[in-house]
């Protein structure tokens, strides 16, 4: 009875209030609307692909830490496939540093930090649409407010005529709406965006590190059997990872 009683009454009434204070909004409630599936296709998105097995899986990055112990043993040359063949930040960045650690510093150097800058760049993929969202929708709003709000009282006539206040009421009322459900998709884009740049920088410093380490641990290696010449160091990345 009560699902019945739910379904009958309250739910209907419930939705066509909602339909009405979205279709008060007008033109701007459409495109704040809009603003709000642009924001959740793109936090969906980082939810997805900004995960830790994407960017630096947990066993993967305790292998690089001991990469060391392996420069004399076939550990090396497996790494070095799952490096080629992998399919996260760490494999790739890493895959880099391996392939150029022959070469002279400064295009070592440079061939690691412009991969690092690209990583960056494809984990900040989406960030931009929720900047403008977060910009835009409230604007949207109070351009709804402000449109509605001159419909009101541009009609001098009524003013004067004394027409009923509770109806200048709640037409300031619904063109109100238009600045709430601004905010509503504005705060949360805020909340994702702080949270998805502070996980990539996050990631971004565990890169930088892994990769050093690794880079330094082949120098290291290379110094050490005498196969290195001082045009063929590549004596630490300083900035490696960083974009």
């Amino acid at each position: 009875m009560f699902t019945q009683f739910s379904v009958s009454g309250v739910a209907p009434e419930a939705l066509q209030k909602t339909w009405k204070f979205f279709a008060d909004g007008g033109f701007f409630m459409l495109l704040i609307i809009l603003c709000s599936v642009l924001a959740l296709m793109v936090i969906v998105y980082k939810m997805m692909t900004l995960t830790k097995a994407s960017v630096v899986p947990g066993r993967l990055a305790g292998e690089v830490e001991l990469v060391e112990a392996h420069h004399e043993s076939d550990q090396l040359e497996r790494l070095r496939v799952e490096f080629r063949e992998g399919d996260s930040s760490l494999a790739r960045l890493c895959d880099v540093a391996m392939r150029n650690e022959g070469r002279p510093l400064g295009e070592a150097k440079e061939a690691v930090q412009a991969s690092a800058r690209e990583e960056i760049v494809r984990m900040n993929a989406g960030l931009p649409i929720l900047d403008v969202v977060i910009t835009v929708a409230p604007l949207l709003g109070l351009l709804g407010t402000a449109s509605g709000l001159v419909l009101i009282f541009g009609n001098t006539e009524d003013l004067t005529s004394g027409v009923n206040n509770a109806k200048i009421g709640a037409g300031i009322a619904r063109a109100l709406g238009t600045t709430i459900a601004g905010m509503v998709v504005a705060v949360p884009s805020v909340v994702a965006h702080s949270y998805f740049t502070r996980k990539i920088e996050t990631m971004a410093a565990r890169l930088e590190v892994l990769l050093g380490g690794l880079v330094g641990a082949r120098v290291t290696s290379a110094e050490g059997s005498g196969k290195m010449d001082g045009q063929q160091k590549l004596s630490q990345f300083p900035d490696a990872g960083r974009s």
